[in-house]
C-alpha cells in the first residue's frame, strides 16, 4: 500500500477535520484562528512534498504515485490554497461565512486536486475528482441568502454532474474494451490494438470532453462566467485556478501515458479546442462590464492558451503548461485580489467603472493591479509574457506554427480589456464617489505575495522552468 505516497493529502485532511471539530466545540472561535490551523497544515503538506520530491515512489497498486510530476502540481495546488486563506478574511465574506465548514471544504478540495494529479488509475483520478468537485459546489452556494450564489451552485452542481457522467462512461468503455484501468497498461492495450474499435474511441473522447467541461474549454465552457460571478470572490479566484490546474494535470497524464502512441489522433482535436476556446474567451471579454465576470471568460481563453503547449507534445511543452499555471496562479489570484480589496459588505464593487481613479485614491492597490494585468495579457517582465513565452516556443519546436499566430493574435485581442483597467484607474475620473474600505492585513501580504512572485517568476523564470523539465520527465 505505501502510505507514504499519500502523507500530504492526509495531512490536508487531518487539519481539515480538526478545524471543524475545533468549530464545533468552539463556536466562538475567531476566523484569524482557523484560518492559522489552515495554513499550518497546508506548510507541512509543502515540507511533506519536498521530502517526496525525486524519490518516485508508488503506492496502493500502482493506483497512486509521487512523481515529480504529481508533486510539481501539489505545490501549485497548496499555494493557491493558501493565498486563497488570506483573502477570505476580509470585509465581504466575514458577514456571512460559516468559516469553520469553509476553511474544512477548501482543504477537502485541495487534497482532491492532489489526488487528481498522482493518480496513474482512471478510478483515482475520478475520486480525486469527485472529491473536488462536491467541495466547490457547496463553496460556490455558501452564500445561502443570495440567490446568485445560489443560482451558481445549482449550475455548477447540474452541468458538473453531467460532466462527471461524461468521464465515467468514457472510464467505463475505455475499461471494457482494454480490460484496463491503469495508465501504462491502458497504453500496452492501446499500443497492440490500435483505436480501431471505435468503442474505445467513443471512451476516450468522453473523457476528453468531461475534463474539458472541468478546466471549462469551449464548446464545455457554458458554466463557468455565471459561477465565477455567483460565488463568494475567494472561491471564483480558487476554482479559476485549483480546478483549471487539477484537470489539466489529469488531463495531460492521460493523454501523455495511455495516448502517447496515438498523438496524431488526438492532437487534432485539441488543435480545434484551443483556438475556439482562446477565440470565444477574449472575444466575449471584451464586452464584459463586471470584473468577475471578465476574468471568468479571460480563465477560458488561458484554458487555450494552456492547451498549445499540449499539442506541442514535448518535454518544453510540458514544462511551460506547469509554468504557465504557476504563473496563472499568482497572477490570477492576484487580481481576484485587488477585486476583494475593494469591497465591502453590501457594496462589492464589481463594475470596471467602480475602478476609475483608484491609481490617486489608492495607488498601491492600483499598482498591484497593473502589474496583473500585465502579467495576465503577457507584457513584459512579469509572468505572464514567459509563460506565453515558453508555451509558443515549444509549439514552434513541434511545427505548430499557425497555432502559435493564433495565439498570438489572441494575445493582442486581450490586451485591450486587460489594459482598459489600467486606462480607468489611471486616466479616467471617478463617475461617483465611493467609500473604499482599508485594506485588511491578510488581504495585504497576500496581494503582497503574489505582486512580487508575478515579477520574480517573470524575471528569473530559469530555474523554475528547469525544475518543471525535470517534474515532467515522470510522463513525458
Amino acid at each position: 500500500m505505501n502510505l507514504v505516497v499519500l502523507t500530504p493529502q492526509v495531512v490536508l485532511i487531518v487539519f481539515a477535520f480538526l478545524i471543524l471539530l475545533w468549530g464545533l466545540l468552539f463556536p466562538r472561535v475567531k476566523r484569524e484562528v482557523l484560518a492559522l490551523v489552515g495554513l499550518i497544515g497546508i506548510v507541512v503538506a509543502v515540507v511533506l512534498s519536498a521530502r517526496l520530491w525525486g524519490l518516485n515512489l508508488d503506492g496502493f497498486w500502482a493506483m497512486l504515485t509521487a512523481d515529480t510530476y504529481g508533486l510539481a502540481f501539489g505545490f501549485i495546488f497548496l499555494v493557491g490554497a493558501g493565498i486563497t486563506f488570506l483573502l477570505s478574511i476580509n470585509k465581504v465574506e466575514g458577514e456571512y461565512v460559516p468559516y469553520t465548514e469553509y476553511f474544512f471544504l477548501i482543504l477537502v478540495a485541495c487534497s482532491g486536486m492532489m489526488f487528481m494529479a498522482s493518480g496513474t488509475h482512471l478510478i483515482t483520478i475520478f475520486l480525486g475528482l469527485e472529491i473536488l468537485s462536491i467541495s466547490l459546489y457547496i463553496l460556490a452556494g455558501i452564500r445561502r441568502d443570495e440567490p446568485f450564489s445560489l443560482e451558481a451552485a445549482f449550475k455548477y452542481f447540474l452541468l458538473g454532474a453531467f460532466a462527471s457522467a461524461f468521464l465515467l462512461y468514457g472510464i467505463a468503455l475505455v475499461y471494457g474494451i482494454t480490460g484496463y484501468a491503469d495508465l501504462h497498461q491502458i497504453a500496452g492495450a492501446i499500443a497492440a490494438q490500435g483505436l480501431s474499435n471505435p468503442l474505445l474511441t467513443v471512451g476516450l473522447v468522453l473523457i476528453v470532453i468531461g475534463f474539458g467541461f472541468k478546466v471549462a474549454l469551449v464548446p464545455f465552457h457554458m458554466w463557468a462566467p455565471d459561477v465565477d460571478q455567483g460565488s463568494p470572490t475567494p472561491i471564483a479566484a480558487f476554482k479559476a485556478v485549483g480546478s483549471k490546474a487539477a484537470g489539466f494535470a489529469a488531463l495531460l497524464r492521460v493523454l501523455m501515458i495511455a495516448l502517447k502512441s496515438q498523438v496524431g489522433d488526438w492532437s487534432g482535436l485539441l488543435w480545434i479546442l484551443a483556438v475556439l476556446t482562446m477565440f470565444v474567451g477574449n472575444i466575449i471579454a471584451l464586452s464584459q462590464s463586471n470584473i468577475k465576470r471578465m476574468l471568468a471568460y479571460s480563465s477560458i481563453a488561458h484554458a487555450g492558451y494552456l492547451l498549445i503547449g499540449i499539442v506541442a507534445n514535448n518535454d518544453m511543452g510540458g514544462a511551460g503548461v506547469l509554468f504557465y499555471l504557476t504563473a496563472y496562479t499568482f497572477m490570477n489570484l492576484g487580481a481576484f485580489g485587488v477585486v476583494i480589496a475593494l469591497g465591502k459588505f453590501g457594496e462589492e464593487n464589481l463594475e470596471i467603472a467602480d475602478y476609475q481613479g483608484l491609481g490617486f485614491r489608492k495607488p498601491l492597490t492600483a499598482l498591484a493591479m497593473t502589474v496583473f494585468m500585465f502579467s495576465l495579457a503577457g507584457i513584459p517582465p512579469a509572468a505572464g509574457f514567459m509563460a506565453k513565452f515558453y508555451i509558443f516556443s515549444a509549439a514552434v519546436k513541434a511545427g505548430q506554427i499557425p497555432l502559435v499566430i493564433i495565439g498570438v493574435v489572441n494575445s493582442m485581442i486581450s490586451v485591450y480589456y486587460y489594459l482598459r483597467i489600467v486606462v480607468f484607474m489611471y486616466m479616467k475620473e471617478p463617475e461617483r464617489e465611493i467609500e473604499l474600505p482599508g485594506t485588511i492585513p491578510t488581504v495585504a501580504v497576500a496581494l503582497l505575495i503574489t505582486a512580487l512572485a508575478t515579477l520574480y517568476i517573470g524575471i528569473f523564470p530559469s530555474n523554475l522552468l528547469q525544475l518543471f523539465q525535470t517534474a515532467v520527465q515522470a510522463v513525458m
